[in-house]
């Protein structure tokens, strides 16, 4: 297979199938770069406007596209074999056009490949609200996930936490449907915003978007959340008091402070208890934060089943030797190098001495267990 290329974007128009496609806006760079995933569905968001792309030969997930007779590299057009064909997709793998330039899709009239039979139909792309969403918690393993199920060809999400429902819920839903990225027949639309699980006019407000909508909570233990939550605060505000002096109201008594959003937001079973006010326990889906991490495929078999999805992202998409303990991706099972989350996850966490962390898991001890009979799960937080 002949390598891919990468090409730098200055500005991108979308352009409707008749018209060409300028390729002077873009400039290329070196080839050699190892081939990426290509998904099987073409995905095409309305203005786009990347800061570069690439381009990636035929795949084939593509078997049923007409094929083009040109692939640029290095400024160059050249022949390829009649059985490949140019597609310029930007970093989150979603094309942009194929070449020629008489194959470019916009946004409302671009083929559907159908991966059953590999079939090519035509359909329309539209904005849809959320037909799940990742609620919670922060720290918790949120990021992650959404990273893991992007790899799914059939879910699509928005880059940046939309915050809908506890910032922005004054602007009304067709804002919020306008933050989603578009759709095809037979993919879901899932947005992450944490701070959902513990704004409390939340859940009533997505009740009345969606009363069947599917929800996600990722949990893990809540001393090491607290921790992770900190260490990202003082990261921010190096000032920061030591977490001992934020966690206990007085360092005599002991007694911690639930006023401290860190501590606050682990007390799982009482957030849980307004959400079950209006969303059946089948409707939420709990993800075992640190599962996510030593075990992400098998985690990730259960989210797909209860979104409904085919189990397509499986242990051959995660390489797990990243040195801070946090799995890789690999876009497509035998690609070429993986693709690691931000150097802000898995930071290193300050040391707290073992008699804090005793008497926050005191704390928490009666919530935790709660939590086990609300869920029917026992995450094993001693």
């Amino acid at each position: 297979m002949k390598s891919c290329v990468f090409v730098m974007c200055a500005c991108f128009v979308l352009v409707a199938m008749a018209n060409p496609v300028d390729k002077s806006l873009f400039q290329t760079i070196p080839t050699g770069k190892s081939l990426g995933h290509v998904p099987s569905r073409l995905e095409l968001t309305s203005g786009h406007n990347p800061r570069h792309g690439r381009v990636l030969q035929r795949s084939d997930y593509y078997d049923s596209i007409p094929r083009g007779p040109l692939l640029v590299e290095n400024g160059e057009t050249k022949s390829v074999d009649s059985n490949e064909k140019a597609i310029y997709v930007d970093d989150d793998n979603q094309v942009l056009y194929l070449d020629p330039p008489e194959q470019a899709f916009t946004q409302s009239n671009r083929p559907h490949i159908d991966s059953s039979n590999n079939r090519k139909t035509s359909v329309t792309a539209t904005k849809r609200l959320p037909q799940a969403l990742i609620i919670g918690v922060k720290k918790g393993g949120t990021r992650a996930l959404l990273e893991f199920l992007r790899i799914h060809p059939d879910v699509r999400a928005p880059g940046p936490e939309p915050h809908f429902f506890d910032r922005h819920y004054d602007k009304g839903l067709e804002w919020y449907r306008d933050q989603m990225p578009s759709t095809l027949e037979g993919q879901i639309t899932i947005e992450k915003t944490p701070c959902y699980f513990v704004t409390k006019e939340v859940p009533q407000r997505i009740y009345n978007m969606s009363k069947d909508i599917k929800l996600i909570i990722v949990v893990r233990d809540p001393v090491t959340r607290a921790i992770s939550d900190y260490t990202q605060a003082a990261t921010k505000r190096p000032a920061l008091k030591p977490f001992e002096k934020m966690a206990f109201i007085d360092n005599t008594s002991r007694i911690v402070d639930t006023k401290w959003a860190a501590v606050k937001i682990g007390v799982y079973a009482k957030h849980l208890e307004k959400w079950l006010k209006y969303f059946p326990i089948r409707q939420i889906h709990f993800v075992n934060g640190e599962t996510l991490i030593s075990n992400p495929a098998g985690e990730m078999a259960k989210v797909q089943d209860f979104l409904g999805l085919k189990r397509i992202v499986t242990d051959k998409h995660f390489y797990l030797k990243d040195s801070r303990g946090f799995p890789c991706l690999k876009k497509r099972p035998g690609s070429g190098r993986p693709h690691c989350l931000r150097n802000n996850k898995g930071r290193t966490h300050p040391h707290v001495d073992q008699t804090v962390l005793n008497r926050l898991r005191d704390f928490f001890k009666p919530f935790n267990l709660k939590f086990y009979q609300m869920t029917g799960i026992n995450f094993g937080w001693s």
